[in-house]
């Protein structure tokens, strides 16, 4: 099997060589490596459209090779796909991200974005990250990790992954806590508690900085969510889809008379 492993956090992060290193201990995979040159978190789906991209070709400390780019994560997902490395990848696994994506991060996450555009091309795809040591339950990056548990999780998943009850359509998000692994636990998105505010950090004339991102956010407590699954020791495992589309909202709209609202523009013409 094909698998491309790419990140949000940098070719030389980590957590994306100790994903790689297991990965490359399962037998039958063909594992290729494309990923960011330097730290890309918190891009989300951000693509590099208006500038060509360089790639430069790295080689790991056990002498295998991977790819660099000045790209986002989503940029290196299409390097894959458009025949960077050969063929197209049958899988994705992206991370192991340094620190967790719970609840509504997801959406600014880098490492669930390339993930993401696997479901975009139509392959499946495991986005992987680690709560630090210190068991943040936020964002913040953390200062110490342990990797191998959620590497060994996740490889094993890859191993099994035809066998992996993952709708066609779906990611699977993957966040592994601090510490000793309890079990796992399948379960749904948390909602996350933003504490921003606007706090001057700095005038210069008619030049101000600001800072706009508070570094203390919350979350909602309740079962079954993928916040209360890591701070009770679990693995959580929440799969993904791409269709945002509000069903319920179109019900409401059969019902709303959409065609009376050209009828002032049609008068005018």
């Amino acid at each position: 099997m094909r698998v491309l492993l790419t990140n949000d956090d940098g070719i030389g992060a980590a957590g994306l060589n100790v994903m790689r290193r297991a990965l490359l201990e399962l037998p039958g995979i063909e594992l290729s490596v494309i990923a960011p040159n330097s730290n890309r978190s918190a891009i989300g789906r951000s693509i590099t459209t208006r500038s060509p991209l360089w790639v430069e070709e790295i080689e790991f400390a056990d002498g295998s090779i991977g790819y660099a780019t000045d790209g986002t994560p989503v940029d290196c997902v299409r390097f894959a796909a458009l025949g960077l490395v050969g063929q197209e990848p049958e899988l994705i696994v992206s991370g192991i991200n340094h620190g967790s994506n719970l609840g509504d991060d997801i959406t600014y996450s880098g490492t669930v974005a390339a993930a993401l555009e696997g479901l975009v091309l139509g392959v499946p795809a495991v986005a992987v990250s680690q709560q630090s040591r210190r068991g943040e339950m936020d964002f913040r990056q953390g200062d110490e990790f342990d990797f191998e548990p959620g590497a060994a999780f996740a490889a094993r998943l890859v191993e099994e992954i035809d066998d992996v009850p993952l709708p066609t359509g779906s990611l699977l998000n993957v966040n592994c806590p601090a510490g000793e692994v309890r079990g796992t636990r399948v379960c749904h998105l948390g909602k996350r508690i933003y504490r921003d505010r606007l706090e001057l950090d700095e005038e210069r004339g008619a030049r101000r900085r600001y800072r706009i991102y508070g570094d203390d956010p919350g979350y909602e407590e309740g079962a079954g969510t993928d916040f209360a699954a890591v701070a009770e020791g679990l693995i959580a495992v929440t799969p993904l889809h791409f269709d945002l589309t509000d069903r319920a909202g179109i019900e409401g709209f059969d019902r709303f008379d959409l065609d009376r609202l050209l009828a002032p523009a049609a008068r005018e013409a």
